[in-house]
C-alpha cells in the first residue's frame, strides 16, 4: 500500500517539475520576443531620427530572427506540456498549437532566406522590388 502513496507523491512531484520547466521555457520565449521588439525598435528610431538612408530590411530581419528563436522556445515548451498532459483534448489543443508555430517557423525561415539572398545577390531591383511590396501589406 506504501508503494502506491510513494508513487502518487513521485507522480505529482514530476508534473509539477515539469510545469515549472515549462513556465520557465514560456519565459525565456516571451523575454526574447520582448529584447527583439526592444532592439528592432531601437533600430526603428535610429533610422527615422538620423539622416541614413531608410532601409528596413535589415530592422525587418533582425526582428524576424528573434522571432524564430522565440517560437523555438515556446515550441519547446509545447513539446513539454505534451509529456505532462492529463487527456487527449489537451494533448489535441497542443498539437495544433505546435503545429501552428511550426508553420509560422518555416515561413519566417524562408522570408529571411529570401531578404538575404537578395542582398547578397546585388540584384537591387528585386531587393527594393522585394521591400515596396513588404510596405504595400496591410498592418493590421
Amino acid at each position: 500500500m506504501e508503494d502506491a502513496g510513494l508513487y502518487a507523491v513521485t507522480e505529482q512531484t514530476i508534473y509539477h517539475f515539469a510545469e515549472w520547466v515549462k513556465l520557465t521555457v514560456e519565459l525565456c520565449g516571451v523575454l526574447v520576443i520582448a529584447w527583439g521588439v526592444l532592439v528592432s525598435l531601437w533600430l526603428y528610431a535610429s533610422r527615422i531620427f538620423t539622416k541614413r538612408q531608410q532601409d528596413f530590411a535589415a530592422l525587418r530581419l533582425s526582428l524576424a530572427r528573434y522571432l524564430i528563436v522565440a517560437l523555438e522556445f515556446q515550441l519547446a515548451a509545447d513539446i513539454i506540456s505534451t509529456a505532462i498532459a492529463p487527456d487527449w483534448d489537451q494533448i489535441g489543443k497542443l498539437a495544433a498549437i505546435a503545429t501552428i508555430r511550426t508553420v509560422l517557423n518555416y515561413f519566417l525561415e524562408r522570408e529571411i532566406d529570401a531578404e538575404v539572398e537578395a542582398v547578397r545577390s546585388g540584384d537591387k531591383e528585386a531587393f527594393e522590388t522585394r521591400l515596396d511590396d513588404a510596405a504595400d501589406r496591410p498592418t493590421d
